[in-house]
């Protein structure tokens, strides 16, 4: 190393993969010490020309020491194979938890021996997480504009009053909307960048000019986004390709919106949120697909993509720009988090409105920034709204304050930390209101789902809670890994929520995670774990109907620390191999390795959602679009829909999804057997729809109409065929008319 020039800060920061020989100059006045922030978000070196600098704490015995830089000197580093050994023995481990097999004890030996070889990694400073170092931050104003608050106060009451009756109005929500946008408004801090801004505005009208910027990382993120999007929209028409009870459901409060009943909690099916009912409603009127099963899918589809850049933002506080792609990605094709995405029901909107209220709380925390927590507040409120397990948000949001509060000795600190706790809680609060008041007027129906679970309402526990509890919180904690549930409609059952590599970097990321924090004892890192089972709750607390624990629905918000961890892992992988390959040409070797891998979970994942999930869905669900397809066919040749009949038979097809499937989605075609002798005035032509194990259905109609046809409908599914029984129009006996 030429000794005339001034050391880098790059010859410090490798210094804890390799001491070298020789005591170094002292550091520059300008360059960073190992107080100084190395987690600045908006500076994150990954996407730098040298993705290695500034990435970790340098002292070694309380002094730094000299790396070597030259990429010969780097080709003389052994690459970390410690770190990759463990991840190796993940990824066999977990192999043998896939079904059918799933030899448990073989796959806890490989696990096993994986944590040895990270704790090697760890002591012999192999290890590449990055360390965390405390954000500078200004004390939080404690200012606010009076004016505002104060004339919040009335329209928010008002509000309230006005929002009784369980319904929507455009006074109720005028006051509503006023009185929120008054109480920010008051709280909210100006930008200080807010005149930069206007000056870039108008200078951009005075010389229009887009400078269009493309680099390395941006191709990166664009092929990032095309992936993820592919996945969620990818043979969305067909990938779920049948409705069950529960969309029918769905579909008949989007119709009561549509016909002007705009109700704040729809009690139809035990009660639920509002969202989806008119992002629904207006997507069927945007988009043209009307009342469909397409309506509700392209609603939670878009839910599910809109979740993953606050996925990304949090990776990002937490590891980097790389770290939060990499979760992006992961969790963007991810079986998980795309069937309950593809389901068409309200799943999505869990990890939806949990993902912003989680990153602008850490940011908020990060760098005691008020506007952040106000925004958290305004996402907790919104995902009230939205699916009811977000009701357990807000004791994550506590945890994470308390968490902060214990790591925090400044009493400066834990006076703001609570401050802004408070401004959240008054946020949500205002934005929760219209719920808000529907719980406090009929709480029966509100929190009736949840306690039918939780207490028992409908059946006693078939344990004592205790012991119910904490076999529930263990099945939820290793449904990464072993077995996810046993609920057919959105999961693969007993198979493990993440694919075999997901699950090792999730498993690499959680291990290296626990390790960064009792090294640094860090609140984010604490956190980051323990919001896995907070946010894991709404299916853990299913005390009453343990069968319906772990579910993927009502886990869905552990979609955003489980794959921000699985990032953390595959980040850990990365960088044991760019300890050696860094410099020029030779990164090509750590990027083609991170595109295998994502190669690899994408391909697994594919197979997972668009194959296997497909198939068993498919052979559960009934095949109520093929019955639906046949009455619309029989409808356009007759001209007539209203003399076409499905027969009830227990446990067959719901009637109504027939009618929505045929193209009339207000219409029951249920008819019982004992009702078949009201058909007898109807001259049109009839179709008879009959499950093939009904022969008194067959029998009686036979006797009716003795000139009628049946016919066998074969379905090249096991189990789907029906029967159809045509009677022609009346005068038409002699059998001239076809159906």
């Amino acid at each position: 190393m030429d000794e005339s020039k001034e050391p880098t800060v790059l010859d410090y920061v490798k210094a804890l993969l390799m001491p070298w020989k020789g005591k170094p100059p002292a550091l520059s006045a300008k360059q960073p010490t190992a107080d100084q922030s190395l987690v600045e978000p908006k500076e994150d070196l990954s996407t730098s020309p040298d993705i290695t600098t500034l990435e970790m704490k340098v002292e070694e015995k309380g002094e730094p020491v000299v790396f070597p830089s030259s990429a010969e000197e780097r080709l003389k580093l052994p690459i970390g194979w410690r770190t990759l050994l463990a991840f190796v023995l993940a990824v066999i481990g977990q192999s043998f938890l896939e079904p059918p097999r799933q030899q448990v004890s073989v796959a806890l030996i490989f696990y096993g021996l994986a944590v040895v070889a990270l704790i090697f990694a760890v002591i012999s400073k192999e290890w590449l997480l990055a360390e965390y170092a405390d954000h500078t931050a200004t004390p939080m104003a404690v200012t606010v504009n009076r004016n505002p608050i104060l004339l919040s106060l009335p329209l928010l009451l008002l509000a309230f009053i006005f929002f009784s009756g369980n319904r929507f109005t455009t006074l109720n929500l005028t006051l509503w909307l006023a009185g929120t946008i008054s109480l920010v408004a008051g709280f909210y801090l100006p930008s200080r960048t807010r005149l930069s801004l206007k000056s870039k505005i108008r200078s951009f009208f005075l010389a229009p000019q887009v400078i269009i910027r493309i680099t390395p990382w941006s191709i990166l993120v664009l092929l990032a986004i095309g992936l993820v999007v592919f996945f969620r929209f990818y043979r969305l028409s067909e990938v779920p390709g049948e409705m069950f009870s529960d969309h029918a459901e769905k579909l008949m409060d989007v119709a009561d919106v549509l016909q002007g009943q705009t109700s704040i909690f729809f009690p139809r099916n035990t009660g639920r949120e509002a969202i989806q009912m008119y992002l629904t409603a207006l997507i069927a009127i945007v988009a043209g697909t009307k009342l469909s099963f397409m309506s509700l899918k392209i609603g939670t589809a878009l839910a599910g993509v809109l979740t993953l850049p606050f996925i990304y933002f949090s990776g990002r506080e937490i590891g980097g720009n790389r770290v939060g792609l990499l979760a992006f990605v992961l969790a963007g094709v991810a079986y998980w988090a795309n069937v309950i995405a593809r389901i068409g029901l309200r799943f999505p909107l869990y990890p939806l409105f949990a993902a912003p209220t989680l990153y602008f709380l850490v940011k908020g925390l990060k760098y005691r920034s008020r506007n952040d927590f106000i925004w958290a507040g305004i996402f907790l409120g919104l995902g009230l709204h939205g699916y009811s397990p977000a009701r357990l948000v807000p004791m994550v949001v506590v945890a994470a304050v308390i968490i902060y509060l214990i790591h925090r000795q400044s009493e400066g600190n834990r006076r703001e930390a609570v401050i802004a706790l408070i401004l959240l809680a008054i946020t949500s609060l205002a934005v929760f209101l219209p719920l808000l008041r529907y719980a406090l007027s009929d709480p029966e129906m509100f929190a009736y789902r949840a306690l039918t679970r939780l207490g028992e309402t409908e059946t006693v526990y078939p344990a004592p809670v205790g012991i119910v509890f904490l076999n529930n919180l263990w099945k939820s904690m290793i449904m990464f890994f072993y077995k996810n549930g046993n609920i057919w409609v959105h999961s693969i059952p007993n198979r493990p929520a993440l694919d075999v590599i997901s699950a090792a970097l999730f498993f690499l990321g959680s291990t290296l995670v626990v390790i960064r924090y009792i090294r640094q004892r860090h609140w984010l890192d604490l956190f980051l774990l323990v919001s896995i089972p907070l946010l894991m709750m709404p299916s853990i607390l299913s005390l009453a109907f343990p069968e319906e624990n772990p579910s993927l629905n009502r886990s869905g918000g552990a979609i955003i620390p489980v794959f921000i961890l699985a990032a953390v892992g595959l980040d850990a992988v990365i960088r044991s191999i760019e300890r050696r390959y860094s410099n020029g040409y030779q990164r090509i070797i750590p990027l083609g390795v991170t595109a295998l891998l994502i190669f690899f979970i994408s391909s697994a994942n594919y197979d997972l959602v668009f194959r296997q999930f497909d198939r068993q869905f498919m052979a559960g669900a009934w095949n109520t679009s093929q019955i639906g397809a046949v009455i619309r066919g029989f409808s356009e040749a007759q001209g007539n829909p209203d003399t076409a009949y499905v027969v009830p038979y227990p446990h067959w097809v719901d009637t109504r999804l027939v009618g929505i499937n045929a193209g009339f989605p207000l219409k029951d075609y249920a008819l019982w057997p004992d009702q078949f002798e009201t058909t007898l005035s109807e001259t049109r032509a009839k179709l008879f729809v009959i499950n093939p194990r009904d022969e008194d259905a067959v029998h009686k109609l036979q006797e009716l109409y003795p000139t009628g046809w049946l016919y066998f409908y074969d379905v090249e599914l096991e189990g789907k065929d029906f029967l159809l029984y045509f009677v022609p129009p009346a005068g038409t006996e002699d059998g001239t008319v076809q159906p």
